[in-house]
């Protein structure tokens, strides 16, 4: 197996968060996350950035590396990760075992980051006790109707409105991170992550940061069927965090209320739902959908 590795270390001491970032085949997103990465507002004690380019048959691993510079310019490290296998748990535990901070951030490829986002999360992570910390999260408009629709929809139910979801992007403080070792080679990594903690260890700050939908109608029934599977199988793996599940209701007279309020948006969510449930799975392993 190749492992390279490249970074720029202009401060050689424990920083406040390491942000591990795996990445297989972004070579078009890559530049965008990191950009806004960089454009963050101060953090005390600095930030380092492992990116895992792993299984990339494209320039994902250039492409990071050509920020070095920016970010060395601000005291901060980056460092770029090359592995052959296209595994995301195990880019994770690549980025982990290359983190120097105990505190550590999560963040998807795809995912763009508010300029405040990581000094306010750096600074919930220093709350007693561990602590899961997410911002709050905003669906990027899509370019498919049928995935507009959804969105607007999926935005209202309480678990995305209210909770602390934590896709895209998650954060967990020292004393968090001892709750697992190594992911495991899992579906849903950050459904994973947030069951190690009871609801009142999650918090949620003000700063967004935007996550995809994926586009058209095939696509939003591959992805849902691979995150209803994702969590289904942590439920079966790992029955002691379903302790800390905090399934918030939706009840008839509300979920009413909403459908009333965008019906078509009710209705592609509905029939996402029911075709997954309905349809024999075709797809396998990751689904992407861009």
């Amino acid at each position: 197996m190749t492992f390279l590795n490249h970074s720029t270390d202009p401060t050689p001491r424990e920083p406040a968060l390491s942000v591990i970032l795996p990445a297989s085949n972004e070579a078009g997103l890559i530049g965008m996350c990191l950009d806004a990465v960089a454009a963050s507002t101060e953090v005390p004690g600095g930030v380092e950035v492992v990116v895992v380019a792993n299984g990339c048959s494209d320039d994902t691993a250039t492409r990071a590396r050509a920020h070095a510079r920016r970010f060395a310019d601000r005291g901060w490290r980056l460092e770029v990760i090359e592995r052959d296998e296209g595994n995301k748990t195990a880019a994770l535990n690549a980025g982990d075992s290359a983190a120097r901070s105990g505190a550590r951030a999560y963040l998807d490829a795809d995912v763009v980051v508010a300029p405040t986002l990581l000094a306010e999360t750096v600074q919930a992570l220093t709350s007693p006790g561990a602590r899961f910390v997410s911002g709050r999260l905003v669906f990027a408009t899509p370019a498919s109707g049928w995935s507009r629709a959804y969105a607007r929809f999926w935005r209202r139910v309480p678990f995305m409105a209210e909770g602390v979801p934590g896709c895209g992007f998650f954060a967990v403080n020292a004393d968090g991170r001892l709750r697992w070792g190594a992911f495991p080679d899992i579906v849903s990594d950050d459904t994973f992550a947030r069951l190690h903690f009871a609801p009142d260890e999650r918090r949620a700050v003000a700063a967004p940061y935007s996550w995809p939908v994926v586009e058209g109608l095939a696509a939003l029934v591959r992805v849902r069927r691979r995150q209803d599977r994702g969590v289904k199988e942590v439920r079966r793996r790992f029955p002691e965090l379903v302790r800390n599940e905090d399934a918030l209701p939706f009840p008839p007279a509300a979920k009413a209320r909403a459908a009333l309020a965008d019906p078509a948006g009710f209705a592609v969510y509905a029939g996402v739902a029911a075709a997954v449930r309905l349809t024999p799975r075709t797809d396998g392993g990751w689904s992407r959908g861009r």
